[in-house]
């Protein structure tokens, strides 16, 4: 397995140095990404594929009245994820529990925002995935997708043959599955970096 596979689903010790990577190489992404993100502060939040975990710490500064948690199928991240976020841990606002976006562990219309930053290039069958993610937010709530990527460049194809079983989608690729799924109101935003963030509502 190459080092760039363990973006997919970070294993043993060349997985917990690519969480810390993430950590730091994506903040500057996510920030942006989140500008276009204006969660109540009593939301409850799920972060999908949460990698490092400092996107659930931002998360948590953002919503400080409210709930945050976290899954990924990887134990590397989860274990990253819990390490980054003991304290809002101990003080019961946030979980982190290692699962599949395939099929979530919570009950129906839980979580006001749903967040996947850098993760839906590896979710396995996207309209049954974002289904389920529709699933489990309320009414109005909103579902909130950041990539590095929006499959418009030739940079985009590199990654695609690095990285095994990693699919890069546009903005009109996203919106369709996004509606397939029951979401409306489909708001897409690029920067000249190449970054894609893509918000809809239930």
């Amino acid at each position: 397995m190459s080092f760039f596979e363990n973006t997919r689903k970070p294993v043993g010790f060349s997985g917990k140095i690519m969480v810390a990577m993430m950590n730091f190489g994506h903040s500057a992404m996510a920030a942006w990404g989140l500008h276009f993100l204006q969660p109540a502060p009593d939301a409850m939040v799920l972060d999908c594929g949460c990698g490092g975990g400092a996107n659930i710490k931002t998360l948590l500064k953002l919503c400080p009245k409210g709930k945050v948690q976290g899954i990924d199928y990887s134990a590397v991240s989860v274990e990253k994820t819990r390490k980054v976020n003991a304290g809002a841990i101990a003080a019961g606002q946030c979980t982190v529990q290692q699962a599949s976006v395939a099929e979530l562990p919570f009950e129906a219309e839980q979580f006001d925002v749903v967040t996947a930053f850098e993760t839906v290039y590896f979710w396995p069958e996207l309209a049954q995935n974002f289904g389920e993610v529709y699933r489990v937010l309320k009414p109005g709530g909103t579902f909130f997708i950041c990539n590095e990527a929006n499959g418009e460049t030739a940079k985009d194809d590199k990654w695609t043959q690095i990285i095994n079983g990693m699919t890069i989608y546009t903005d009109a690729d996203l919106k369709v599955y996004l509606e397939q799924a029951g979401f409306g109101r489909v708001q897409s935003h690029k920067n000249k970096k190449g970054w894609l963030c893509v918000t809809a509502q239930k």
